[in-house]
């Protein structure tokens, strides 16, 4: 067996074995000096870990939940627990006019009673609302990932986002004791939080609109929330806000490869050539068919975790440069579709997938892999389609230990620097004479870049706020 693939089986070995986040009476995703970033719980996309199970007591019928009650924000005592700890530089919730506000939200839940917290995120001018909501389950990492994935695109359009504690607050008590100490959430109780909570959202009172104002919300997960998202899935079919609607109306999730039951509502499935590569993939095809309505959208170069951004990756714990890849820009392109699907009813257009060849000999990737070394088939970006580099996922990481490694790292030694690669990529950057064999000239690079980015944004796969993105890295580019 070759030594990527053991150090990717011994980073699930360690995320599996995890109780969900905080039950072990530590904080995952939170080292000595604060950095949190992308964990890897749920066992590298299954999405049948890190979730928790669905309550065993469901109606038969569609039944309505109660609303859960809802606290004045929560301004303190101390720091708030800062779940967005990944957004990039420059790019903070100010940048866009974003405001976050943090609420303590109880209720009953599988029997019991809870006490969670929720973060909204919206325009502080609520004229900008779309009326378009994001919602997540925050990852076990203690972070918001599908906001940190998506916040680009989120915040530029006005759409809000809000986040959902539904796993065990430990981590929050030892990050603020005098601010958390209330919180309490019991296993089992996951599926009717966020059944609640989404209602409460619908009602458009986190969000200071009437419900009028809020026109559709999107449930989105990744890795272990996408686990929690799959898991909550027959939930979905039963529960209904006071006045019999829906709670959510699509779903996304990602970092995930999973076969995911039909249901009545539209779901975006991404994908990442991790989940590819180990054949752990749903065959479901693509349907525009009511009660089948789905996409599965795998984008070429694209890994399970986000390495150009995360502070897990800062400075970068693996032994080869790692993967620039802008994660953002194409997950952000599934919510879009997501949104306009269930807001306009605008069907998403089809893709291709990944080309497999089975074969590991040959390239060492059971992925079919081109002439420069990335995937065949799936969906192109001029990262693959203009290459400078061969995007190589499962990384080893450097050995020794990268000095001044991220807090989080650097508290789990070699251990958390394995588990990190294993589910990162990097770029092998070409040679300056193969650059010059393949384009000439930087100026008839970036040209070709360009010209590739137009294509892509007119077939749907590319959206123009990430334009500039885009060329920005191909203006890095010299030779």
């Amino acid at each position: 067996m070759r030594p990527s693939r053991i150090a990717l089986i011994a980073a699930i070995a360690i995320i599996t074995v995890q109780p969900l986040a905080g039950q072990d009476g530590q904080a995952p995703g939170r080292g000595q000096g604060g950095g949190r970033g992308q964990g890897g719980q749920g066992g590298a996309g299954r999405g049948q870990g890190g979730g928790q199970a669905p309550a065993a007591n469901l109606p038969a019928t569609p039944t309505a939940v109660s609303l859960p009650t809802m606290s004045a924000e929560i301004t303190g005592p101390g720091p708030i627990f800062d779940s967005t700890p990944s957004l990039p530089p420059g790019k903070g919730l100010a940048h866009y006019g974003y405001e976050a506000k943090e609420y303590f939200v109880s209720g009953t839940a599988n029997g019991q009673p809870y006490k969670t917290r929720i973060v909204v995120r919206k325009p502080a001018n609520g004229a900008r609302f779309t009326g378009l909501v994001l919602a997540e389950a925050m990852h076990g990492s203690g972070a918001a990932h599908m906001f940190e994935f998506t916040s680009h695109y989120t915040m530029s359009s006005g759409h809000a986002a809000v986040e959902i504690l539904t796993t065990s607050p430990m981590q929050f008590v030892q990050h603020n004791e005098a601010r958390y100490k209330e919180l309490a959430i019991a296993n089992g109780q996951g599926n009717d939080i966020l059944a609640q909570v989404g209602a409460l959202v619908r009602a458009g009172t986190p969000l200071g609109v009437g419900g009028a104002g809020v026109r559709k919300m999107v449930l989105a997960g990744t890795s272990q929330t996408a686990g929690i998202l799959i898991n909550y899935l027959p939930a979905h079919m039963v529960y209904r806000t006071p006045q019999m609607q829906r709670i959510y109306d699509g779903f996304m999730p990602t970092s995930n490869g999973s076969t995911i039951q039909d249901i009545d509502v539209p779901i975006v499935h991404l994908p990442t050539m991790h989940e590819v590569s180990a054949a752990n993939i749903t065959r479901r095809q693509d349907s525009d068919e009511p009660g089948k309505q789905y996409r599965l959208y795998e984008f070429s170069g694209i890994a399970h975790v986000d390495t150009r951004d995360s502070v897990r990756f800062q400075p970068n714990p693996c032994a080869q440069p790692i993967s620039q890849f802008p994660l953002q820009a194409y997950y952000s392109v599934g919510l879009n579709h997501l949104l306009q699907w269930v807001d306009k009813g605008t069907a998403p257009p089809r893709a291709d997938r990944m080309w497999l060849d089975r074969n590991e000999h040959n390239d060492g990737s059971p992925i079919a892999l081109d002439e420069h070394g990335n995937p065949r088939g799936g969906i192109r970006n001029p990262y693959v389609d203009v290459p400078t580099a061969k995007y190589v996922i499962r990384p080893p990481a450097a050995d020794p230990l990268v000095p001044n490694a991220n807090a989080w790292i650097a508290s789990r030694g070699m251990q958390g620097a394995t588990q990190m690669c294993g589910l990162g990529s990097a770029q092998l950057a070409f040679s300056q004479e193969r650059l010059k064999e393949l384009y000439k000239n930087k100026k008839n690079y970036v040209s070709l870049v360009e010209k590739r980015v137009t294509e892509l944004e007119k077939a749907g796969w590319s959206l123009p706020i990430y334009r500039d993105w885009i060329l920005g890295d191909a203006a890095k580019v010299n030779f």
